[in-house]
C-alpha cells in the first residue's frame, strides 16, 4: 500500500520560509516521479512542482518560480519543497502527490497523479 505522508506546514509571515517534506512507503521511489499541489477553501487544486525520478529535472509554474525549490532524497524515500518569499496567496493545504514513471512528468494535471498524501497547511499572513 502505497503511503505518502506531508510535513512541515505552520505559520510563517509574508517575505518567510518554509520548507516541506515528503515520506514516501510502499513504492519503489526511484521509479515514480513526484510532484507537489496545493489547495486553498474554494478554490481548484493547483499543481505547484514536479521532480523527476533521479532528481535532476525539476518544473514548475510561473506563480512560484524562482521561489520554490523540489528535491528528492532517494535514499531516504523522501521528497522535499523549499518555500521561499512567501506571500498570502501561497496559503493553502500542500499536497504531496506520486506517479511511476517519468513519461508526461512535467504533467500539471492532478489526474494523472495515482497516489496522494493527505496534506499540510501553510498559512502566510501579512
Amino acid at each position: 500500500q502505497v503511503q505518502l505522508v506531508e510535513s512541515g506546514g505552520g505559520l510563517v509571515q509574508a517575505g518567510g520560509s518554509l520548507r516541506l517534506s515528503c515520506a514516501a512507503s510502499g513504492l519503489s521511489f526511484i521509479t515514480y516521479t513526484l510532484g507537489w499541489f496545493r489547495q486553498a477553501p474554494g478554490k481548484d487544486r493547483e499543481f505547484v512542482a514536479a521532480i523527476s525520478r533521479l532528481g535532476g529535472r525539476t518544473y514548475y509554474p510561473d506563480s512560484v518560480k524562482g521561489r520554490f525549490t523540489a528535491s528528492r532524497d532517494n535514499a531516504e524515500n523522501t521528497v522535499a519543497l523549499e518555500m521561499n518569499s512567501l506571500n498570502p496567496e501561497d496559503t493553502a493545504t500542500y499536497y504531496c502527490a506520486a506517479r511511476y514513471g517519468d513519461d508526461n512528468w512535467r504533467t500539471s494535471r492532478s489526474s494523472e497523479y495515482p497516489y496522494w498524501g493527505r496534506g499540510t497547511l501553510v498559512t502566510v499572513s501579512s
